[in-house]
């Protein structure tokens, strides 16, 4: 861990779920204080709002994001002031939302860019009320990677029990298939390579998924995915030097004796990682974006808006994200910046 404990920009996602109620945890955490510096990127009127009817204790300290927060002391919250918070109604999908939740990452993006933070962990959002916003990425992995001025990046979900990362993510299925090229899922397995060696410490193992049921079975399913681009991607990782695997049928991939000897799934699509991912790890899995300029970490569930402000909801992914952030910054090195 950094001799300097890293300032971990966090945040609040969507105002009428859950996130205001994780952050509010998440800066009153002694044993997150020890390890890295919380800098709440919010609205501190909502934040104080949902502390007295959750019975948590208020941030104690608030700025703007115009003051020069680096020199602060404590975890703190950055007040953007973008919606009100008396007007809010809890548990419903809005616009207003919808826009707030936009901007504090905007905010939190541009604080990582600048070098004010040295991370950035995001609370979850909504996408319908991204739309009804006029905001129309699908999720954070886009906005982070626009931002970023990314050039390769793909979404990765990482647990100690089983990771994956993902050559499309959020499309129709209809679509995956026209976006896959030998160089977008080649991109995919160096990413994830790359990076699960800076994680582990050691030249990762990974497996690549098929496409079509039973990885194809030599064109009897789908239009040959296999053999016109996953093959010729894993042969070319496998010159690189990379230890590649695949592409192995997805409803096999996951089996427990393969997970074992497995540090990464690369997966063709959004729920062929997602649902083993949830089924096992659900309350510990981290969402990360790999091939940023910046450190990004996210909690791996929605807005769950059924539970919100009810005093109720797990922080236990939000606190794995946080912990990955800090683990992720002090691994990273000037030669894998912007990998």
């Amino acid at each position: 861990m950094p001799s300097v404990k890293p300032k971990i920009a966090l945040t609040m996602g969507d105002p009428a779920g859950v996130g205001p109620e994780i952050c509010l945890r998440a800066l009153a955490d002694v044993d997150l204080q020890d390890e890295c510096q919380l800098i709440v990127f919010g609205d501190a009127a909502l934040l104080d709002r949902c502390a007295r009817v959750t019975g948590l204790a208020v941030p104690k300290l608030v700025v703007s994001v115009a003051d020069s927060y680096e020199s602060l002391a404590g975890p703190a919250v950055v007040d953007l002031k973008r919606i009100d918070a008396d007007s809010l109604v809890v548990g419903e999908i809005s616009a207003a939302s919808g826009r707030a939740s936009f901007d504090y990452i905007e905010a939190a993006i541009a604080a990582a860019l600048a070098g004010r933070v040295a991370a950035v962990t995001t609370a979850p959002i909504n996408k319908e009320a991204f739309r009804r916003a006029g905001i129309h990425y699908p999720g954070h992995t886009e906005i982070f990677a626009e931002r970023a001025a990314s050039e390769r990046w793909c979404m990765m979900q990482f647990s100690p029990e089983i990771t994956c990362t993902f050559v499309t993510v959020h499309c129709g299925y209809a679509e995956v298939p026209k976006l896959l090229t030998m160089e977008r899922v080649l991109e995919t397995i160096e990413l994830t390579a790359e990076n699960l060696e800076i994680i582990h410490g050691r030249q990762p193992r990974l497996v690549v998924c098929g496409l079509n049921p039973h990885a194809g079975e030599h064109g009897l399913f789908g239009e040959r995915e296999e053999e016109r681009i996953i093959v010729p991607a894993i042969e070319e990782a496998r010159r690189r030097g990379m230890i590649v695997e695949g592409p192995l049928p997805p409803d096999t991939a996951f089996l427990p004796t393969k997970r074992k000897v497995t540090d990464g799934f690369v997966c063709m699509y959004h729920d062929q990682g997602h649902i083993p991912l949830k089924a096992l790890a659900f309350d510990s899995a981290v969402n990360t974006t790999l091939g940023l300029k910046v450190v990004r970490t996210s909690v791996d569930h929605g807005t769950a808006y059924d539970i919100a402000w009810q005093g109720t909801a797990s922080c236990s992914s939000l606190f794995a994200a946080i912990r990955l952030a800090v683990r992720l910054v002090g691994l990273r090195s000037p030669k894998t910046v912007g990998h």
